[in-house]
């Protein structure tokens, strides 16, 4: 019986692994890459779509989603990324925190105000994300519409 309980805790904890990825890193957007083939959307983080636009203060529109994504991309676009799967998203994205070069990509998107702490999942980028909005960092020097609400949105048909 005792065999029969442990060989079934076996198979149940082998079905629920979760796969850590590493390969070289190939930006999507600001925060989902392709990393040796896998979709991997990082955990505790949201960026603007590339598609979004923001506004500065003045009221003038910029392509804001497509400068983090090129920012993101100076930065490690072809580089050695090492990601932890946390979960998987709806779409069976690898939800996941990635390392490159001992860097946590997405503390650093924050800490620079490329992307912002996706609270609602996690609180893990909070205090770096409120240092970046303190000194006007990055995207906190315009007006950002929330992502997921730009998201919500165009999928609702709305274009904002």
């Amino acid at each position: 019986m005792f065999r029969i309980c442990l060989y079934f805790c076996f198979v149940f904890a082998a079905t629920n692994v979760l796969a850590d990825v590493q390969g070289t890193l190939r930006v999507i957007d600001g925060d989902t890459f392709d990393v040796s083939g896998q979709r991997v959307r990082l955990f505790g983080i949201d960026a603007p779509e590339a598609a979004q636009t923001c506004k500065t203060r003045a009221g003038k529109r910029w392509a804001c989603g497509a400068w983090v994504s090129d920012e993101v991309r100076a930065k490690f676009q072809g580089k050695f990324a090492r990601c932890v799967e946390i979960d998987r998203d709806r779409y069976e994205r690898i939800v996941a925190r990635c390392d490159v070069a001992g860097t946590d990509v997405g503390r650093w998107l924050v800490q620079e105000g490329l992307a912002f702490a996706y609270r609602k999942y996690a609180m893990d980028y909070d205090l770096d994300e409120k240092r970046a909005a303190v000194t006007d960092k990055g995207l906190h020097a315009s007006l950002v519409e929330d992502p997921a609400e730009f998201r919500a949105a165009r999928s609702n048909g709305r274009l904002t």
